[in-house]
């Protein structure tokens, strides 16, 4: 009764009348087949009733026949067990229709409201005042406003971080904390109003990933796919040898799309796709994604043709929803429906920033896509896709579209007139802005953090918004690391002690719960302050500081960093262990082990490590910037029966006032153990989940629904 359900369904009307007969017939089948699976779990009940009663029989034991015959009662046994395990799937299976009927069935009301008009929301949104009267929390409004391995390889004792695996132990934690949730882990609600969201972006974590950029494309989409939402990632299929195998889930939908790209020519793309995760992962296949290095470059520098290669993406992603049969609800492969039109597109930093130039430049004033709407979000503003005003022809966008990406190059740019700048299209063109925390969008408004696009950035300041980023909390959970030497939450700390003892065996230090462990882990590039980190090692070490720092080489980096961990190691063996490069257990064991993590990041859009440390009982010490200064709850003495707080920040980012923070930190932890531990459990109760995130996102969509779509061209 069900088997035509696996063929691609089309609706068998635009008429609302003959839509509302089509709705009731499948109310009514689907009642028919609540009734089948009632059914069915009645037969499986009796048989399970059966199956005890036979167990109950003497005669029904393994050892009751001879060793080799069969008996009578086994027999029975056996076929009963078979024949419920058989009606067990059958009902499985028609729960499962059931679902896709119901799903479907949402989907059709909502093509019905289309048709009828524009539901109450818009109706509501005709009679509201302009962009600014409903956006809320503005970036002026007191929400964002200003506050007041080494190169040549590791010392045995830190390439052993790499090779050690880790032991967890079971008695580590009470039995019954492996179970429970642990303090501060959310509760996932379902949406009142579900929709259909793209995101695009030039990485996607576990597929592609240099930065936290890959983490929150390879997060977010999941955490509002969970909320009921239906969600579509659209990313580049990078193929460069050892990435090869993290595509080969992805199956190919045999939809190659020819792209006009102005003077670049039609250039055809294929399109690949796993469903995983309630999230429909879409990567577009080109050769110019097919090369060694990262997505953006190699050893020799960027990619000369990336505005070619993410000018491609942006309309290749446009294109998708409109094309692709992905949108069955049961499993999210072909046989299914385009998503439509009426999607929420969220273009992530430059590399999409065409995407809402080309829904308002090409498609809206052509008739498609005009309920659509578009959120860019800003994960690092000093990248911004710039060239030179010649290339506009290669974007394939019309003639009268060139006056939104239009620039200059500033006077301190090493080259200098006109220019286009995507990222400013992208700002420019979406319905909404977003920074991935509330403190970066005041400052990317300020000469001093909004590098050449703070004018543009005030202008649109009525519609922009900082999201703080979560964290996998599932992933990232001292509970259940499997990366771990033991186990703890906020209730049983004992864990994190032995984390502490084994991190300091592995690294070759005295294993002495006295003696303070600081951590540091990021990229050896200058925005994160590893020479501050550097030059603060000897005053570490005099203060009787154990420090460890995992350092993620920079292609463009500077060698003194390197040369200078080596030093450190040499002169500081008691105190300092350095190791270049990135391994996901390592990081999870130095998080877990030690006291401390340090980041003193001149700017830091939101950071994610600090939300790591504080998942894990890590006491953050860092710069108070960006989204260091909106996660860290600073450390109050005198709280007066309030929280404490949840860590140390300081400013500005140079030794001296850092060591003098340190100073406060390690007197706090010598001198005020309880105090200590309070500050630990304060950061472990944290919700730092991407459900509360994606809470704060579908805020953001619902605002750009309320305003017009934007044609300002």
């Amino acid at each position: 009764m069900f088997a035509d359900w696996d063929q691609e369904y089309v609706l068998v009307s635009d008429d609302p009348a003959e839509l509302e007969a089509e709705i009731e017939r499948l109310r009514k089948e689907n009642e028919a087949m609540r009734s089948a699976i009632e059914d069915v779990a009645d037969t499986a009940e009796q048989g399970n009733q059966l199956l005890m009663e036979e167990s109950q029989r003497p005669d029904a034991a393994s050892g009751s026949g001879p060793q080799g015959s069969a008996s009578p009662t086994g027999s029975t046994s056996a076929s009963t067990s078979q024949a419920v395990r058989k009606k067990e799937t059958a009902a499985a299976a028609v729960a499962a229709e059931k679902v896709s009927t119901e799903e479907l069935l949402r989907e059709f009301q909502r093509v019905r409201a289309k048709i009828k008009g524009r539901g109450s929301k818009e109706r509501e949104a005709e009679t509201q005042e302009p962009a600014g009267s409903v956006a809320a929390p503005q970036a002026s409004s007191s929400a964002v406003s200003a506050p007041s391995g080494s190169a040549s390889g590791a010392t045995s004792a830190a390439a052993s971080l790499q090779r050690q695996p880790s032991t967890v132990k079971a008695t580590s934690a009470p039995a019954s904390s492996k179970a429970a949730k642990q303090k501060g882990d959310p509760v996932v609600e379902q949406t009142d109003d579900p929709m259909d969201i793209v995101f695009v972006s030039a990485e996607v974590a576990p597929w592609s990933k240099t930065g936290g950029l890959g983490d929150v494309v390879g997060s977010l989409p999941i955490a509002l796919a969970a909320r009921g939402h239906r969600v579509m990632v659209v990313a580049p299929r990078y193929l460069n040898g050892k990435s090869d195998d993290l595509y080969e889930s992805a199956k190919d939908l045999h939809s190659p799309l020819t792209l006009d790209l102005g003077a670049c020519g039609e250039q055809t793309v294929s399109f690949y796709h796993v469903h995983k995760l309630h999230v429909d992962f879409v990567f577009v296949d080109h050769p110019c994604y097919h090369r060694a290095g990262n997505p953006y470059g190699d050893e020799h520098g960027v990619f000369g043709d990336n505005q070619f290669r993410y000018a491609l993406l942006s309309l290749a992603a446009c294109e998708a929803p409109l094309t692709l049969n992905i949108g069955g609800y049961r499993s999210g492969e072909p046989p299914g429906f385009p998503y439509g039109d009426r999607c929420m597109f969220v273009a992530n930093d430059w590399h999409a920033g065409l995407v809402p130039a080309y829904l308002a430049g090409r498609y809206r004033r052509n008739g498609v896509y005009k309920d659509a709407r578009s959120v860019f979000a800003i994960h690092n503003l000093s990248h911004q896709g710039v060239e030179p005003a010649s290339t506009y022809g290669n974007l394939g966008l019309p003639d009268d579209w060139y006056d939104p990406l239009s620039w200059r190059y500033p006077d301190w740019a090493s080259i200098n007139g006109p220019a286009v700048n995507i990222l400013k299209g992208g700002v420019v063109a979406s319905d909404r802005v977003v920074t991935v925390s509330q403190g970066y969008a005041w400052e990317i408004t300020t000469a001093e953090g909004g590098w050449g696009l703070d004018g543009v950035l005030k202008e649109r300041q009525h519609v922009l918004n900082g999201i703080t980023n979560g964290i996998d909390m599932v992933e990232w959970d001292p509970s259940t690391d499997e990366f771990t030497a033991a186990h703890y939450n906020a209730d049983d700390l004992s864990g994190k002690a032995e984390c502490k003892a084994a991190l300091q065996r592995e690294l070759g230090f005295d294993v002495d719960p006295k003696k303070p462990l600081v951590g540091w882990i990021g990229r050896l590039d200058h925005q994160k302050g590893p020479d501050i980190t550097l030059d603060s090692v000897p005053e570490m070490a005099a203060r009787g500081c154990q420090f460890v720092m995992l350092g993620s080489g920079d292609a463009n980096g500077d060698a003194k960093y390197e040369a200078q961990m080596r030093e450190h190691e040499e002169h500081f063996k008691a105190n300092y262990r350095g190791w270049v490069g990135f391994s996901i257990p390592v990081a999870h064991r130095i998080i877990a082990g030690c006291d401390v993590l340090l980041m003193p990041s001149r700017f830091e859009p939101c950071g994610l490590n600090q939300l790591f440390a504080m998942r894990y009982g890590t006491v953050p010490v860092a710069h108070a910037t960006g989204g260091l200064r909106d996660t860290i709850q600073n450390f109050k003495e005198d709280a007066q029966g309030k929280e404490r707080g949840t860590g140390w920040t300081f400013n500005p980012p140079d030794v001296p006032t850092m060591m003098r923070t340190m100073d406060h930190v390690l007197h706090v932890y010598h001198d005020k153990p309880q105090v200590w531990r309070e500050v630990m459990r304060n950061g472990m109760g944290k919700d730092l989940s991407w459900n509360k995130a994606a809470k704060e996102y579908e805020q953001i969509f619902k605002w750009s629904r309320l305003d017009p779509a934007v044609r300002p061209w």
